[in-house]
This record gives structure tokens, C-alpha cells and sequence, in this order.
């Protein structure tokens, strides 16, 4: 069996597209052929060849206790002996439903699922079942899966292969998805008042374009209108959630989201997503209600397992430990953008961070399609040829995890130096 990562790329593009399980995985957007990972510990992971790297993927999120922690490990080990999937109810997923529910004041009651994208899908399926009503406003660059109701204007994968929504999505199935630009609560408000909209869907922080804060007032608006005229209010805080804060998104900004919806962290590294909301709403989910959706796999035990492993570890230091990590990077990566004369800026909210070659600040879709992609390109290979793995699309967020120490962060800042003096010259 060969373990190179050319003749594995060209192994697996005779059986999948593209050669990977998710579209930017390909690195089409940087250039080369992406390393085949083999195993990962704390802030690292090691490819087929051997070769060492620090990690600022982390699973695109999930790994905020970074790759195999002991205790995540252990759990995961512990539930697998007693088996891995019953198709019936298991006392991990109440635990792991108390614990969450306690941290999201806006969650009354959820319902466990298996991503993401099914999670968004479901939330979307509540509102229309709540309010009777069809059409939904989302965000130009906000990502909620790949649902085909939510394909438009998608951002993160969608924009890095330039695509505006997707082959095999019909007009009707997006008929009813209208959008607006991110922050830009004129555009929200005039739709609001003239279509019955059955809910607006956002993420607080969006993640998709890059890290993309809200303009102030942005979020607390949207619950405004969202009162006004009977529509709900989805947080898809599938990145946020658990990241930013304990309580999420919501949690920083004060507001309660009608539903919210959650993934990545919530199952420790394992496939997971999770909807939420008061349980007036949640009783509409069947077999309460009259809103069907249902998973062979929802409710997981490994996944309950290492979530709950995962959760316990994010106390007030944890996150007091991740904003310092992520702060402690910006500010490397702007000393060394202004010392070499690059145009680029560096946007951050908590452990999340995005550089963007291009002058800042971005405040939406339009602001991020500006960077120039051909030089993040570049940056990613320079990086990537120092031993550090960046998310291969100048559109999505780089992540720290509590194994980031301060040392390791210092590796990634030189080479940033170094890359960045690369480009410059």
C-alpha cells in the first residue's frame, strides 16, 4: 500500500470526487496536493510521510481541546466497549442534553442529529412549521449546510470554487431563500415588512466568508424585526457555539435566538448537529408534534460521549486561555503584515481569526470577495511548507485549541514572518 500523499490523492480520485469526502479538502483553491493525515495530538497532526505540522484547521472546529486529548479519548474508548450505535434512546444523550440546554438559556429542549447541515435544515423545517409561513431571509456568505433550500449565496466552499449556488438545485426549491448582505439591517428591514417571512437564519459571527464580526446593533436589530413581524430568529451557531463562549454567540451579545442550531464542538470531534428551542416550539417536532424529521444515527453514543468529555472541559479559565491564544496570534500576524508592507488585515473574535489579503476591515460578502486570493494562495504554501496547515480557502476561519500553548503560537508567527517576507520580496 502506498502512504505518499501524490499516489494517495491519486488513489482516492479514481474513487471519489475530486479525490476527497468535502469539496475544499482538494486544495484547488491553494495549489498542490494536500496531506494525507495519519494521526493528530494536541496542536499538531502527522502526515503519511511523517512530516509534523501545527494544525489551525482543528477539524474546522470542532477539536477545541485539540486532536486525541486524553480525557475525550478515554470516553469515547469507554462508551465504544459498550457498543456504538443502538437505535434507541441511551442516557449520554440526556446528559449531554441537560448540559447543553443549561448553557443556552434560549434552549428549553433539542433534538440531537448527525451534522450541521441537518441541523440548519430542521431548524429552517420548525419555523415553516411554527409560523405557516414559507419564505426565510439568509445572509450573502453565511453557510448553513448544503440543504438544497440554503445553497444560496453560501459562502465558504460555494465562493472559493465560484460557484453562486449549486448544480442540481432547482429554481423552486430556492424560491422561497431570499437574501440581504450581512450587517446591512435597510435591506432586512424592507423585506421584513413586505414578504411574511417564516424566519431569518444567521450566523451571529459569521464564519463562512472568514471571520466576519456583526456591525454593532446588527444582531439586536434582527431580534427587533423578528417581533415585529412574527417571524423567528435562527442563530445557526454551529462554529460559535461552545466556541466563543460557553452560552455561544448569544450568550456575548445578550440576545435569545428563537432556535438555535449547533454541531462541531458539542461532539467532541464525532458527527453531531443539534436544534433547539423553547419547548412551545420543539412540542411542533414529532412525535409531539407535526414536523417529521428523524436519524438512524442522532443521538450517537460515541459522539454523546466524547461531547460530553469535550464540554466538560470549557470552564471560564478555558475560554479566558482561548481568547488569550487567539489575541496572542492576531497580534503576531498584523506585526508582521505591517513590517513587511502587506496588504492584508487580520479580523478575530475570540479563538477564531481570519487574515484577508486585503484592507480591512471586511464587514460582509462584498468586502470579503475583495481579498486577493491568489496571494492567501501563496501565503497558505510558504506556511504550509514551515509545518503549519492552515484551512486551504482565503474564505473560512483559523482555529486555536486549548493544546495552542504559547510556544507553539510563537512557531506559527515566525513563519508567518518568514512566508509574508517570502511574498514580499
Amino acid at each position: 500500500m502506498t502512504t505518499g500523499a501524490a499516489d494517495l490523492f491519486e488513489r482516492a480520485a479514481g474513487v471519489m470526487p475530486g479525490g476527497v469526502s468535502s469539496p475544499v479538502r482538494a486544495y484547488r483553491a491553494v495549489g498542490g496536493t494536500p496531506p494525507f493525515i495519519a494521526s493528530g495530538s494536541g496542536a499538531r497532526v502527522w502526515d503519511t510521510s511523517g512530516r509534523d505540522y501545527i494544525d489551525l484547521v482543528c477539524s474546522w472546529g470542532p477539536l477545541i481541546a485539540g486532536h486525541a486529548h486524553p480525557r475525550v479519548v478515554e470516553a469515547i474508548v469507554a462508551q465504544a466497549r459498550l457498543g456504538t450505535s443502538y437505535g434507541a434512546p441511551s442516557p449520554r444523550e440526556v446528559e449531554l442534553a441537560e448540559v447543553i440546554i443549561e448553557a443556552l438559556p434560549s434552549v428549553e429542549m433539542l433534538r440531537f442529529v448527525s451534522s450541521g447541515t441537518e441541523a440548519a435544515m430542521s431548524a429552517v423545517r420548525l419555523a415553516r412549521a411554527a409560523t405557516g409561513r414559507e419564505k426565510i431571509l439568509k445572509f450573502a456568505g453565511c453557510y448553513h449546510g448544503h440543504a438544497d433550500g440554503l445553497l444560496a449565496k453560501a459562502g465558504s466552499g460555494v465562493a472559493t470554487f465560484g460557484l453562486p449556488d449549486s448544480a442540481g438545485v432547482t429554481e423552486g426549491t430556492t424560491r422561497d431563500t431570499l437574501t440581504a448582505q450581512y450587517s446591512d439591517l435597510a435591506a432586512v428591514e424592507a423585506i421584513a415588512t413586505q414578504v411574511p417571512l417564516a424566519a431569518i437564519i444567521v450566523e451571529p459571527y459569521a464564519g463562512n466568508m472568514g471571520c466576519v464580526p456583526p456591525a454593532p446593533g446588527f444582531l439586536a436589530g434582527l431580534r427587533r424585526i423578528c417581533d415585529t413581524t412574527g417571524a423567528l430568529l435562527i442563530f445557526d451557531e454551529v462554529i460559535t457555539g461552545f466556541r466563543l463562549a460557553r452560552g455561544g454567540a448569544q450568550a456575548l451579545v445578550g440576545l435569545r435566538p428563537d432556535i438555535t442550531c449547533l454541531g462541531k464542538i458539542i461532539g467532541g470531534g464525532l458527527p453531531v448537529g443539534a436544534y433547539g428551542a423553547s419547548r412551545s416550539l420543539m412540542s411542533q417536532v414529532a412525535p409531539l408534534g407535526p414536523m417529521y424529521q428523524a436519524g438512524t444515527l442522532s443521538g450517537n453514543p460515541l459522539a454523546m460521549a466524547a461531547g460530553l468529555a469535550t464540554l466538560s472541559l470549557l470552564d471560564v479559565s478555558a475560554y479566558e486561555a482561548l481568547d488569550r491564544t487567539g489575541a496572542r496570534l492576531a497580534q503576531g500576524l498584523e506585526d508582521a503584515i505591517w513590517t513587511h508592507g502587506i496588504e492584508a488585515c487580520v479580523q478575530r473574535a475570540g479563538s477564531l481569526l481570519t487574515l484577508f489579503f486585503c484592507a480591512g476591515p471586511i464587514r460582509d460578502e462584498l468586502g470579503a470577495s475583495r481579498a486577493d486570493r491568489s496571494a492567501f494562495a501563496a501565503f497558505h504554501r510558504a506556511m504550509l511548507s514551515r509545518g503549519v496547515m492552515l484551512p486551504p480557502s482565503q474564505l473560512e476561519c483559523w482555529f486555536v485549541s486549548l493544546a495552542h500553548d504559547d510556544d507553539t503560537i510563537d512557531q506559527v508567527i515566525r513563519s508567518s514572518w518568514d512566508s509574508l517576507k517570502e511574498m514580499a520580496r
